[in-house]
């Protein structure tokens, strides 16, 4: 096991269920200086675990393990934090309850300050629902937060975003094997429908028109090749309730129903700490206009977006470029003074 787990014991939840005995798993790069001002949260993302991750770690990279102390928390319903696959009874599988974004930055909180003593994050970043607790922990904890780059996605999911996650569930639970939740055997006909739905929504119509599949760094010899080795061989090794919670997480992801806030523009104008915010030019789902509505709410702001065909998966690691693009906009933001 190269993550370590944080026992939070019995959580009451934004929704108001309990979950018992949760748990966040986690890894560290790096060491936590002597002053605990060295640190940098990076949450994980739809699917991700925290090796998924690591690509935006490394020496001489702005998230450098030999300068900062990187803590990357594992969303719940994971799969290595509390999820349904791994919550024994009565919150087992289709009945594991509903978890916010909020609960989400609230248990993280809880691993920096009391596992760690840190008072003070230097940075807050990640990409697409990790992007959207990047911005809760902005307004969650404002005096501890001191930048933020969340890219490639939003402070509240849109209802367009929503009806692509419609697609995907259903595609989940069509399957008859899906059983409402109580399978003995992962959904596979499930599964390889909704890793299809996402091919074409992850990727924009420029990457398939230029067949970059087909380049490095990817090289498949075929669409076919592809949608079975990429987007399946992605979806595959996930179960499938855990799937649905972090999907019910996202469609519910809206920033102004942190407590105490009004609305969405009202959280966003709360966020004091300079941030950078990073669409991808081409994101089938969260489209730049839609950060740059943010932005304008925020009082110290930028919108910088992504160049390119690669859509939301821009920041999914696996084009250098984008990478490059990423960390440099990391690089510059880190060696501001807030």
């Amino acid at each position: 096991m190269d993550y370590d787990i944080f026992d939070l014991g019995d959580v009451r939840l934004q929704h108001g269920a309990t979950l018992r005995g949760a748990t966040l798993a986690y890894k560290t790069y790096g060491e936590l200086n002597a002053g605990r001002s060295n640190a940098i949260v990076y949450p994980t993302w739809f699917s991700g675990q925290h090796q998924d991750n690591e690509w935006l770690i490394g020496e001489g990279m702005a998230l450098d393990p030999s300068r900062y102390f990187i803590v990357i928390p594992n969303m719940i319903g994971n799969g290595l934090s509390s999820s349904p696959s791994n919550t024994p009874p009565p919150h087992d599988r289709a009945r594991f309850p509903r978890v916010t974004m909020y609960d989400n930055v609230e248990l993280q909180h809880r691993l920096i300050t009391e596992r760690f003593g840190i008072e003070r994050l230097e940075l807050v970043t990640g990409w697409s629902m990790g992007a959207g607790q990047t911005y809760q922990w902005a307004v969650s904890h404002p005096d501890m937060v001191r930048r933020i780059l969340p890219f490639c996605g939003a402070a509240k999911t849109s209802l367009h975003n929503i009806v692509f996650l419609e697609g995907v569930k259903a595609a989940i639970t069509a399957d008859a094997g899906w059983n409402n939740g109580w399978y003995r055997e992962q959904p596979a006909i499930g599964l390889r429908a909704m890793s299809r739905v996402y091919a074409g929504w992850g990727l924009s119509q420029q990457f398939y028109r230029e067949r970059t599949y087909e380049r490095e760094p990817l090289g498949y010899g075929s669409l076919e090749d592809f949608l079975v080795g990429y987007w399946e061989g992605l979806f595959l090794k996930r179960d499938a309730n855990n799937l649905l919670a972090m999907l019910w997480t996202w469609q519910n992801a809206d920033l102004g129903r942190t407590p105490g806030f009004g609305g969405v523009e009202e959280a966003l104008a709360a966020i004091r700490a300079p941030a950078i915010i990073m669409p991808a030019q081409q994101d089938l789902y969260f489209p730049p206009e839609d950060n740059a509505w943010e932005v304008t709410h925020m009082p110290r702001a930028e919108l910088r977006v992504i160049p390119g065909a690669w859509g939301h998966f821009a920041g999914g690691g696996e084009n250098p470029v984008d990478t490059k693009f990423i960390d440099d906009s990391l690089k510059e933001l880190l060696a501001e003074e807030p």
